[in-house]
């Protein structure tokens, strides 16, 4: 019998935890905090399944096999069974525990938690987990299906067995995995989000314009992606995000560009609204 993932949260990120991990040969059990985010979610999956075939990435039969291992969860108590359970919910500390809060009721004590935070403390989130040791980061990266890294993220009561496990899950879906040792952003978001921010203090300062600041780094650092088309497609939201965790914990000069805050609010959240630096 399969091991049993469950993915809880059905955004960008936890579409994409739940497709490898189905094409991996895990039965995934998704829940989200409505039927409609999971229909829309399924759908989406489906979508990009449909792009690996047609890129003769997967076949149509892997397809087929991979979206007949998604099940659509109904409610905590459906995550019992599951091996392992990953949250990918809003980037907000509260909204996490409490979610974490939830699945401490309902999933097995022997099943390795895990959460797709990308910049948030598991030792803070770890409070809200009955057996703290079984609780670890596991950080994917976006694309999922593409992007090779996962960041596994020890907070201070995560026992060793939680980190070999974690380790094993990713070495299963594919990927490559680094330890990391808690500290806001971990590795790859504490050297690549201030790059993005600083960007946008370029445009937000008249310096010169989203196109330009995009075409410099491709072409002067050899950036296969500009700076503001990243922020684009990672989601300004979740930049800004992570910059107001980094200037929490780490100072001042980690201070989130005003010009995030304002697109923000104007709903110009990047490639998921059709609009941010760019338009799509």
């Amino acid at each position: 019998m399969s091991e049993i993932l469950g993915v809880v949260g059905l955004g960008t990120m936890g579409q994409g935890i739940a497709e490898v991990a189905a094409r991996a040969g895990y039965r995934v059990i998704v829940l989200d905090r409505d039927e409609s985010f999971v229909q829309r979610g399924l759908s989406a999956i489906k979508k990009s399944l449909a792009r690996s075939v047609e890129k003769g990435r997967i076949t149509q039969e892997e397809m087929d096999q991979a979206l007949g291992r998604l099940v659509p969860g109904k409610g905590w108590a459906d995550l019992g069974q599951a091996d392992i359970v990953i949250e990918a919910v809003f980037e907000d500390m509260a909204v996490k525990k409490e979610v974490l809060r939830e699945l401490g009721k309902y999933v097995s004590t022997g099943a390795l938690l895990g959460s797709n935070t990308s910049a948030l403390s598991i030792t803070e989130m770890a409070s809200a987990v009955p057996n703290p040791g079984r609780f670890i980061g596991i950080h994917f990266f976006n694309p999922v299906p593409i992007m090779k890294l996962v960041e596994i993220v020890k907070g201070k009561a995560t026992d060793a067995r939680t980190v070999e496990r974690a380790f094993d899950f990713a070495g299963k879906l594919g990927k490559e995995a680094v330890l990391v040792a808690e500290s806001p952003g971990f590795i790859v978001n504490r050297i690549l989000c201030p790059m993005m921010n600083e960007a946008a203090y370029l445009v937000y300062e008249d310096v010169a314009s989203a196109e330009d600041v995009d075409k410099a780094m491709k072409l002067g650092a050899n950036h296969p992606i500009g700076p503001l088309a990243l922020a684009d497609l990672v989601g300004i939201d979740v930049l800004y995000s992570i910059m107001q965790t980094l200037e929490k914990n780490l100072g001042p000069k980690y201070k989130p560009c005003p010009l995030l805050e304002q697109m923000v609010n104007e709903g110009r959240l990047g490639r998921k609204t059709g609009r941010g630096f760019f338009q799509y």
